[in-house]
């Protein structure tokens, strides 16, 4: 991912929330209260010592140019409230309303997990064989990469089945869509490459939107049902998750509530919204209520007070990690202190998402924005965690602000290299701002000489220098990962 996908930040003219207030439900002066706090208490990765660490979500909205949020709370096994801010659609002037439709992207591969498991459930699949044993009308292509050893379906599952393919852009609404067997050889007018080995399968974790498309196939197969039409009858409905959907194109009595997806710098994506045939790995449509729905499901599964879809047996065995110890079956699982979470993340063109549940006490969030810019998201959800009490989640790092030489200050300004982004970093008075291709902007706060940070992204960047003081650039670890920027 390019670093200028990870730092952006674009600002706009202030909207008022209370604009769209008529749309959303009225609650009890509790929660009113309660969610007027979420609104007030958005935070950071970082909190500033002696400083204001704080923003309102009108302030971060305005600040990460989204258009359009929805969020849905639960507490003690219910959706508590849920709300809308912001446009649906700003050239029709339509706002967002807890009905609105947002495209949950990677988050369809929970639901989609959901189905898959209901079929182990009933005995049609077993986790552990060949897919081989499973697919009609396209068999996976084993060659020598796999080194012998078959992929099974909790491979795929787990994303530990060594393949290519990470995710998809999906298709201007106006183009020829691929069918799913074209989609998985990489053939025209499919726009990914094929899904093929990259490494034997069970060694590690590596995520694969090829790999989940896989598994539409296999559902397809077995069940001889159109995808959409299977995860309807047997997941969504039982859910009661009534307005959503894996049609790729959403039905007309749909399409009013649908909202539009918008780039990072505020312009439509094309067509409004892109059509994913890839509907396990990216095409649900939804609202964060329908979402919540399922996350209480799963924590009441879990605890042996419900079964809509699956077992008791079968949901701890979907939370149990496999292969990598934060990713289970179909979910990434998450501690915070004593307590654990299951959650996914979503991002497609033009829409981002974030889904969490706790696996006791009930709790959960659900945001989604029809933007690209996701760090609002755990911005909102750390708010969430703060206003209900849950304990440990939001733990940001207290750094302190130190003051640094005028001269390593003029030192460290001029222009840098990060891969195929150019960065600036001047002064503006005492003020020291980051800029990436001259478009994008931060303030840059120094915790020591040689390290700096931004509120944004929970990245800690240090200068790196020759012993003659001439600096070389700058650089920061994202994941493994070591990234360093070359100053010009």
């Amino acid at each position: 991912m390019h670093f200028i996908k990870t730092l952006l930040l674009f600002i706009f003219p202030v909207f008022s929330l209370n604009s769209y207030a008529q749309q959303n439900p009225t609650y009890n002066a509790g929660i009113e209260a309660q969610i007027k706090k979420v609104e007030q208490n958005l935070g950071g990765w970082v909190q500033i010592q002696d400083s204001a660490n704080t923003w309102t979500l009108q302030q971060r909205m305005a600040f990460y140019k989204i258009k359009g949020l929805s969020i849905a709370v639960v507490q003690n096994y219910k959706v508590v409230w849920a709300r809308g801010y912001g446009w649906a659609d700003e050239g029709a002037k339509k706002t967002v309303t807890p009905q609105t439709l947002f495209q949950a992207a990677s988050i369809s591969k929970s639901l989609n997990a959901i189905g898959v498991l209901k079929l182990v459930q009933d005995k049609k699949i077993n986790l552990d064989a060949d897919i081989n044993d499973y697919l009609r009308t396209w068999k996976f292509p084993y060659d020598s990469v796999s080194k012998g050893k078959k992929i099974t379906v909790a491979h795929l599952l787990s994303h530990s089945a060594g393949l290519t393919v990470h995710g998809f852009p999906g298709y201007a609404n106006n183009d020829t869509i691929p069918s799913v067997p074209e989609i998985l050889n990489g053939k025209a007018p499919a726009n990914t490459v094929a899904v093929r080995s990259q490494f034997e399968p069970g060694i590690r974790f590596q995520y694969s939107g090829g790999g989940t498309t896989i598994l539409q196939m296999m559902v397809m197969d077995i069940t001889k049902q159109p995808y959409d039409e299977f995860m309807w009858q047997q997941v969504l409905k039982p859910m009661r998750m009534m307005m959503s959907s894996y049609a790729k194109l959403p039905s007309a009595q749909k399409k009013p509530f649908l909202s539009t997806g918008y780039r990072a710098d505020g312009k439509e994506v094309e067509t409004k919204y892109h059509v994913y045939p890839e509907q396990a790995a990216a095409g649900l449509w939804t609202n964060p209520t329908d979402l919540c729905k399922y996350v209480i499901e799963t924590q009441l599964a879990l605890e042996g007070k419900s079964g809509k879809v699956l077992n008791t047996e079968m949901t701890k065995l979907r939370l149990t990690p496999y292969i990598d110890s934060s990713v289970a079956l179909g979910v990434f699982i998450e501690r915070k202190g004593d307590e654990k979470y299951f959650g996914h993340n979503g991002q497609n063109e033009g829409f981002l998402s974030t889904s969490t549940g706790s696996f006791k006490n009930g709790n959960g969030v659900v945001v989604m924005v029809n933007g690209d810019h996701g760090r609002l998201l755990n911005e909102v959800v750390y708010s969430v965690a703060t206003v209900y009490g849950w304990k440990d989640y939001y733990t940001p790092k207290i750094k302190k602000i130190v003051p640094v030489a005028d001269s390593l200050l003029d030192a460290y300004t001029g222009n840098y290299i990060l891969e195929r982004d150019s960065i600036t970093i001047i002064r503006k008075g005492n003020r020291m701002i980051l800029t990436v291709n001259n478009s994008e902007s931060f303030q840059l706060f120094f915790s020591a000489d040689q390290e700096f940070f931004t509120k944004e992204m929970p990245l800690e960047f240090t200068i790196d220098k020759e012993p003659s003081g001439i600096i070389k650039g700058f650089y920061f670890k994202e994941g493994s990962r070591e990234m360093r920027a070359r100053k010009l």
